[in-house]
């Protein structure tokens, strides 16, 4: 598995003399979690979701962040914490945040080996906003990690995310073992809907029906698509967007396809509507991403 590291200046029309924003975007991509850092005078980004826990810990200013129906700011020193499949925003005039996205597969794993419960638990927070200065202090020591480069900074982040992961578990994850819950790909999932989720992950780059989706799982649209809103938190639409997200990223990366024959693969008939989702879920659009994408040597492990 890669490792993807990305810094860019953006430059926001419209400022005066066309002065940057000064904003800087640093992205690490692991095996099982994906890092953003940025730093900057503004940012914004539209209305999203992941199939993944997202931990987003704000180390100076302030931003406005929408979870669900739930608007709230979140201060320096603070940490929003996102559920698999919430739907979610953000906002600022000015902040320094880290936001770790952390696969499920991870926390299940990790959950199962310290002996918090088994690897098929059902794995939720607690609350979407806390003051903890274990977390933060974390997310700076990343943070600084981050920024430095030197050689084994990969493996010191990799420790650190882990730290974080244990730290979540132990205060603000709740962890309940359910008879329902089952292994794949996408982590611990309902069993009624493993089927299906293994279907999407062979399948993702098909012009997929809700009809076949709901096929695979033997269930009709109607209960499938409510089911599947129920358990993951998110309609099969975005789980399935969230997929052809993810495989864009490791394309525009490790290929030499262009912007819009990654768009195809993926399953997008429209290289602007990819380009419009992709940002607006990365913040960053595909050209920018491949252009301030570099391989991470010395230490990385490939």
């Amino acid at each position: 598995m890669s490792n993807v590291s990305i810094e860019k200046e953006l430059i926001e029309p419209g400022l005066p003399d066309g002065q940057p924003i000064g904003r800087t975007e640093r992205i690490i991509s692991r095996p099982q979690f994906l890092l953003r850092y940025t730093a900057g005078s503004g940012c914004e980004f539209a209305p999203h979701s992941h199939a993944a826990f997202t931990v987003t810990s704000v180390l100076e200013g302030c931003m406005q962040v929408t979870i669900g129906p739930r608007v709230f700011d979140v201060s320096a020193g603070e940490t929003a914490l996102t559920g698999i499949g919430e739907t979610h925003a953000a906002r600022s005039a000015g902040v320094e945040f880290l936001s770790i996205r952390i696969s499920p597969a991870a926390v299940g794993e990790l959950a199962a080996e310290i002996g918090m419960t088994r690897a098929t638990a059902e794995i939720t927070f607690r609350e979407c906003a806390v003051r903890d200065e274990a977390l933060i202090g974390v997310a700076r020591s990343i943070a600084g990690e981050i920024a430095s480069g030197r050689a084994g900074h990969l493996e010191m982040i990799d420790a650190l995310v882990r730290q974080t992961i244990i730290h979540l578990l132990r205060s603000h994850l709740t962890v309940r073992k359910s008879a329902r819950i089952e292994l794949s790909r996408a982590g611990p999932v309902d069993r009624r809907l493993r089927r299906a989720l293994e279907f999407m992950h062979d399948n993702f780059a098909e012009d997929l029906g809700l009809e076949e989706i709901a096929a695979s799982a033997y269930l009709s649209e109607y209960h499938f698509a409510r089911l599947f809103k129920q358990v993951t938190g998110m309609t099969p639409h975005v789980y399935l967007a969230n997929l052809r997200l993810e495989r864009a990223r490791k394309l525009l990366v490790e290929s030499e396809m262009s912007v819009g024959e990654v768009a195809a693969s993926v399953g997008y008939q429209s290289q602007s509507h990819f380009t419009k989702v992709f940002k607006s879920m990365v913040g960053l659009t595909p050209r920018a991403y491949r252009e301030g994408a570099t391989r991470q040597r010395g230490g990385a492990t490939q």
